[in-house]
């Protein structure tokens, strides 16, 4: 920490939110808002110029996400603490931010107290967490383990991840569409996913599927 007070950036492609969090923050001796950005790439550049002790960054930008971002400055910077900042709150988007190394997980509906208190928490080093976001990331751990996808539900994702569509699995493997579409809808199920992108992305991160 600087003399003069936590030096934080702020990271987020949409203007008016980007003022109204560097608003909240103004006023507060504790903190020196170094440098804003629209986008991760912008980020990256001032965390290399200003070396700040907190990067606040929204989820969801162009050029280079919340997620690519977190994982770069940490990567690199690690004496910058990463401190998300977004109105996303979903299992997948949480689970994401946590393993990109990001030290907490805030929703844009933090009041300005909170805000600060993450702030300086983050830059101790201590896990910040949205209490709505603790909550579904508890809820994660206590979810049963899920039943693993058996070796005919691989062949229909291995199938979706080609680029097949469901009548063109079906002939493949020799099923009728309607057997390919349950099969879908089991292994979405069991990877807690909702669509054909994410089911084949998910199955790639925990080694189910080979990578292209």
């Amino acid at each position: 920490m600087s003399e003069g007070g936590l030096r934080v950036v702020v990271v987020d492609d949409h203007t008016v939110m980007r003022a109204g969090v560097i608003a909240l923050l103004a006023d507060e001796d504790s903190i020196e808002i170094v440098g804003e950005a629209g986008d991760g790439r912008a980020a990256l550049e001032l965390v290399e110029r200003y070396d700040p002790d907190v990067a606040l960054v929204d989820l969801r930008m162009p050029v280079l996400d919340g997620v690519a971002t977190t994982a770069e400055i940490v990567g690199r910077y690690p004496r910058t603490r990463v401190l998300i900042l977004t109105t996303y709150d979903t299992d997948a988007d949480i689970e994401r931010g946590v393993e990109a190394g990001a030290i907490g997980y805030l929703l844009k509906d933090t009041t300005r107290e909170q805000l600060v208190a993450a702030v300086h928490a983050a830059a101790r080093g201590e896990t910040v967490l949205a209490p709505r976001v603790a909550e579904k990331l508890v809820a994660r751990m206590r979810r049963p383990v899920q039943d693993p996808l058996t070796d005919r539900e691989i062949e229909v994702l291995g199938a979706v991840a080609d680029g097949l569509t469901n009548a063109e699995i079906g002939r493949r493997l020799v099923i009728g569409e309607a057997t390919v579409k349950t099969h879908l809808l089991r292994l979405f199920a069991k990877l807690d996913v909702n669509d054909r992108t994410r089911a084949v992305v998910v199955a790639m991160e925990r080694g189910l599927l080979r990578r292209p």
